[in-house]
């Protein structure tokens, strides 16, 4: 196998290759927040990304991957975001269904739908919030019921990522009637071009919208399209959950980085560095960016009760408190919009709102990290 150090080198080589012409316009573009910019070209990016053989990095060579290690995937992700190259847009497929897939799915399934995420030749989002399931997934209600050959879905989705780009959705559903919480759930892959979908896109803070409300009236999906068995889809949501949060946050950290330091030449253009109270500010937001990072270096490659609790924890308030350090520094003129647009400061302050709601409140990671891994008593539930 090829070294980390000699896989680095590669990728960096690649980029600094790859990352011209008309791909040259795309560095900095897309991720959270920003996924409305150049989609389609970021697209085709990460088709070229795929064609030279940089996705599913940690896929098994047999399901199309490279088989590399933890390592290789951090020096990579580390190499994407230091070259600014854009945000790709296959990070559902890539990251979490295809795992699913290879650990979860049956050989059918592998064989369907594998190589078109690998390909970026389809689309995936997550069906998993709801009006009344947010944080607290086990109380979602949308219902699937197996009738012949298909499972027929009605409920509604909430909070969906990039659904209206998406061609397939896997879903969460209660698919024993009566049944509660973890117990009687399905996971299922649902296609999204059908008549019994609607999706309605939510505008953010930003003017922006990559959410989407998705109803599902008499929607269907074959019946072999359940991954696991029938009324154990809460376990294969939770092995979802576990591949959310891995590598790619050391590429997020680089980024961070860039957005700090973007900060601190900001407060010396303003003179809001003369400000004591900025400065300590940018220096604790700098040693919490240490660490995440020292954090995250120290568990990549264990499996311990509540890290990723303490993941989201950590660099969700961590950005959430950069961007009110960013409206402080730009003072009043965070308040003027410049032809009628927001800037990266102003959008990283609006957005950044969001950041210890979505994915599992704070709320929720505190509670799973004291109940499920200190052991304290269990919340009282209304």
């Amino acid at each position: 196998m090829i070294t980390v150090e000699e896989f680095r080198s590669e990728v960096r080589q690649w980029l600094a290759d790859n990352l011209v012409g008309d791909y040259a316009g795309l560095k900095g573009l897309g991720g959270p927040g920003r996924e409305h910019e150049a989609f389609e070209e970021r697209l085709a990016w990460n088709r070229h990304l795929a064609a030279a053989g940089l996705t599913c990095l940690g896929w098994p060579v047999e399901h199309g991957g490279r088989g590399l290690s933890v390592a290789h995937r951090v020096a990579f992700y580390e190499e994407y975001a230091q070259a600014d190259a854009p945000d790709k847009v296959n990070h559902l497929g890539e990251e979490l269904v295809g795992p699913t897939l290879i650990d979860f799915g049956t050989a059918a399934q592998q064989q369907r739908f594998l190589p078109a995420i690998r390909n970026v030749t389809e689309l995936w989002c997550q069906g998993y919030s709801e009006p009344g399931a947010g944080s607290d997934l086990a109380n979602v209600s949308t219902s699937a019921v197996l009738d012949g050959e298909h499972w027929i879905i009605n409920g509604q989705k909430v909070w969906t990522s990039l659904a209206h780009w998406a061609q397939w959705c896997f879903v969460l559903a209660r698919s024993e009637k009566g049944s509660k919480r973890h117990a009687g759930l399905a996971y299922l892959l649902v296609p999204l071009d059908q008549p019994g979908i609607e999706i309605r896109p939510i505008v953010q803070l930003t003017g922006d919208s990559e959410f989407n409300e998705v109803f599902f009236t008499d929607a269907r999906t074959d019946a072999d399209l359940v991954v696991g068995e029938p009324g154990d889809g809460w376990r294969v949501a939770m092995g979802t959950l576990m591949y959310e949060r891995g590598v790619s946050t050391l590429g997020q950290q680089i980024r961070y980085a860039r957005e700090l330091s973007g900060l601190v030449e900001l407060a010396k253009n303003t003179g809001a560095i003369d400000d004591p109270l900025i400065r300590e500010r940018l220096t604790r937001a700098w040693a919490g960016l240490q660490t995440m990072r020292s954090f995250a270096l120290a568990t990549m490659d264990d499996e311990l009760p509540g890290q990723d609790n303490v993941s989201k924890l950590l660099w969700a308030n961590w950005h959430r408190d950069l961007g009110e350090l960013a409206f402080d520094i730009k003072g009043r003129t965070g308040l003027v919009l410049v032809d009628n647009e927001f800037d990266e400061w102003q959008r990283l302050f609006l957005f950044s709102r969001a950041d210890t709601i979505y994915g599992g409140s704070n709320e929720i990671q505190r509670n799973v990290i004291a109940e499920r891994v200190l052991g304290l008593p269990r919340e009282a539930r209304g």
